[in-house]
């Protein structure tokens, strides 16, 4: 907190304000206040009636919110009051509030936070204006707003400081807002097909259920290391188990890595698991889950992002792994079955290859380096090598590549699904795979999970399951480029003092 020495000329003038207001009887940090209307009920009702119409309707309003505009003109003057949705013009005239209110009004700043009561009317420019009747001083800001102009420059610092960013920039709002309608909308659809939401435990005792490098904590009372979890997979597959057939989970992931415009290290997922259903059946439900929350949310399935027209409207292509590279680079990795050979090619192509590296994290490398960032329109990718799919079935009739697909969306993932692995035999040889790669230095490989191999023993339908990207989906459906702009709390590095 800064402390006198350290204010500027307009927090001394402000603090003084608030003593000023201590001084006439009012609390400079306010009291309940009721309001009858939100602003933006007050613009869908009555925006439509001009100003004769108003004046007969004699229509008194009462509202509060945030001075972010204000002109004084002699013994009346002007505001804007900005509440969560909407801001409306004030007209404050000294003969109309009274001497005392006139005086709070006039020695009032930019930022603070007002009740006013009044009569809707229209000025000479025809905007919808509230006209007071009584001026009500609620909380006094004793730090000043950015400029109206420039709002925060500085994006570290609108996405350190959101709450004032929300004040200043219309776009943030937007974005705070639309946010929990698609995620209200994602709910309701799943809800509509039956599925039952449930909660799974954020600390986990194993890493497992996705390749990820975790956060460690320590648990005092149980003496014992956690992770914070990287995915809710394993906890809702055993509830397939337990026999509720239908369940997700909408939460928070948490993944030790880097930070970039579509990586935070918490983010949120949806994950969804549906007995006797498969990878097919995940596919016809990602299509219909995103095209149908799309329509509800924006209105159309054809959206913009990035200046790209993305059209969400399904069906949606699909194709194999090894079908998109070949499609990119001629190179067939169905013919591919030695290690060598896959190493030799990646060597032509750039691409490095690691100790722990199998013929199908090769098939993956060739696959980020040249198709992602092809993929624009909705495009699910089947077919994923088993190396790299730890938790997917086989496909039966080659074994090298599993019931898995991801989709992509203007080059970034959005999704990961597959037919999901039943077999109790098959899953510890694969968590035994997993432990292999961590011995020759994959630090995001999975550890060995025994109370998982123990569920699927008492028989896990067949089942299949998928993962969507919620802040993906946001800024897909808001337009927003960087992943820390559709979270109101993103991590960054603590500012340098200078």
């Amino acid at each position: 907190m800064n402390n006198n020495n350290n204010l500027t000329e307009q927090e001394i003038v402000r603090r003084n304000k608030a003593n000023e207001l201590r001084e006439n009887g009012i609390d400079p940090f306010g009291q309940a206040f009721e309001r009858t209307h939100k602003i933006i009920d007050i613009i869908n009702e009555y925006d439509k009636f001009d100003h004769d119409q108003l004046e007969e309707k004699n229509v008194a309003v009462t509202i509060a919110g945030r001075i972010v505009l204000k002109r004084g003109q002699g013994k009346a003057g002007f505001m804007h009051i900005l509440d969560r949705d909407a801001k409306i013009q004030v007209y404050v005239r000294l003969d109309a509030v009274g001497e005392d209110q006139f005086s709070i009004f006039q020695h009032s700043d930019l930022g603070d936070i007002v009740g006013i009561s009044g009569v809707l009317f229209r000025t000479k420019t025809n905007e919808l204006t509230i006209k007071a009747t009584t001026y009500t001083h609620l909380t006094k800001a004793l730090r000043p707003l950015p400029d109206k102009f420039h709002g925060l420059q500085d994006v570290e610092e609108a996405r350190r400081r959101r709450y004032v960013d929300l004040i200043v920039n219309e776009e943030s709002r937007r974005v705070a807002l639309t946010r929990p309608k698609i995620i209200r909308a994602i709910q309701n659809y799943f809800d509509s097909k039956g599925f039952i939401e449930v909660e799974t435990p954020v600390l986990h005792s194993i890493l497992g259920g996705a390749a990820a490098r975790p956060f460690v904590t320590h648990h005092n009372t149980l003496d014992m290391d956690f992770y914070l979890r990287i995915a809710t997979e394993l906890p809702l597959k055993r509830l397939l188990v337990g026999g509720l057939e239908a369940v997700y989970e909408i939460g928070r992931l948490f993944r030790n890595e880097g930070i970039s415009h579509k990586h935070n290290p918490e983010f949120t997922t949806i994950e969804a698991y549906l007995a006797y259903s498969d990878m097919k059946g995940m596919m016809n439900l990602v299509e219909d889950a995103l095209s149908t929350v799309t329509k509800n949310v924006v209105g159309s399935y054809d959206i913009t992002y990035k200046e790209q027209t993305v059209h969400m409207q399904k069906p949606w292509k699909r194709i194999h792994m090894v079908d998109a590279i070949k499609e990119q680079t001629n190179i067939n990795f169905f013919d591919i079955y030695e290690l060598e050979d896959a190493i030799k090619l990646a060597k032509e192509h750039q691409i490095q290859v690691p100790k722990h590296f199998k013929l199908g994290h090769i098939i993956e490398a060739f696959f980020e380096k040249y198709v992602e960032e092809t993929l624009i329109q909705p495009t699910m990718i089947y077919g994923h090598p088993t190396d790299i799919s730890p938790l997917a079935k086989k496909d039966k009739n080659d074994e090298r590549f599993t019931e898995r697909f991801e989709l992509f969306i203007v080059g970034s993932e959005f999704a990961n699904a597959f037919s999901e692995l039943n077999d109790p035999i098959d899953q510890k040889e694969r968590f035994m795979a997993q432990l292999k790669e961590k011995d020759l230095g994959n630090d995001e490989a999975t550890e060995m999970d025994t109370d998982f191999i123990e569920a699927l023993e008492y028989g896990m339908p067949p089942a299949g399951g998928i993962g969507i990207g919620i802040d993906r989906f946001v800024m897909l459906l808001t337009n927003t480029p960087n992943i820390r702009d559709v979270i109101l709390f993103p991590h960054a590095r603590h500012r340098t003092e200078k």
